[in-house]
């Protein structure tokens, strides 16, 4: 990688990234009493900045073998949709553990994989603006379906029982987790469109934003959520 230069996701970028995600679990458990749902959010942003450190491992690489760093991210992100459909019944109040449940097996299967299956990553490589993990070619397809499939899961409960509860602050904080998780897949989207080629580091550009997703779950939802929780305990 050429020297002197600060692309969006070289390696850098990354060690930023990951110290502004860890500020902010810090930041949240801080701030906030310890519930199911700080405990989620500080889970989502540990995750986040795990990923970060393996991209820069693998990139800088001291320590563990590259495919090792690669493996550690990959639990770390593959964790990350589950989680963020938990986030989403308990900010709406659902109890819907056969749903939540579901979505964490899948997680644990994709997690098994990644972490133990000789052929699950192939190999690594670290190019200027971010880095390519190959996937066995089935295992690819399975995991974008896996990955997609719950964000676009989530961002469509965000806006249906947005539309059902009576509470403003919570309404507000479903529709800001919905755009949230928008700011970081719609980018990705459009970067493979433009430039193909980009597909192959869908998981290394896709975090490199989700660190926007990570300032609106911290700074704007969590604060709409607890607001509304003082609102109802004031009301009774």
């Amino acid at each position: 990688m050429p020297k002197g230069k600060f692309f969006c996701f070289s390696p850098p970028v990354m060690l930023a990234t990951f110290a502004v995600e860890i500020g902010m679990a810090l930041y949240v458990l801080w701030r906030y009493k310890l519930s199911a749902l700080t405990r989620l959010v500080m889970l989502t942003l540990i995750f986040l900045a795990v990923f970060q450190m393996a991209e820069y491992m693998v990139c800088g690489g001291f320590g563990m073998s590259a495919k090792t760093w690669s493996r550690i991210g990959y639990v770390a992100i593959t964790l990350l949709p589950a989680l963020g459909m938990h986030i989403v019944h308990i900010i709406a109040g659902r109890k819907s553990r056969v749903m939540v449940g579901l979505v964490y097996a899948a997680a644990l299967v994709c997690v098994i994989y990644f972490a133990f299956a000789s052929s699950a990553i192939n190999g690594q490589e670290c190019l200027g603006n971010y880095v390519i993990f190959q996937l066995a070619r089935w295992a690819s397809w399975l995991y974008v379906g896996y990955y997609y499939g719950l964000v676009a899961a989530g961002v469509g409960l965000c806006i249906r029982w947005s539309q059902t509860i009576r509470r403003q602050a919570t309404r507000h904080a479903l529709r800001l987790f919905a755009v949230g998780y928008l700011t970081f897949v719609v980018p990705t989207i459009a970067a493979n469109l433009f430039s193909p080629s980009t597909l192959r580091g869908v998981p290394s550009i896709m975090c490199g934003f989700a660190v926007i997703f990570a300032i609106i779950l911290t700074f704007g939802v969590l604060p709409l959520v607890d607001s509304s929780k003082l609102k109802q305990h004031t009301s009774h």
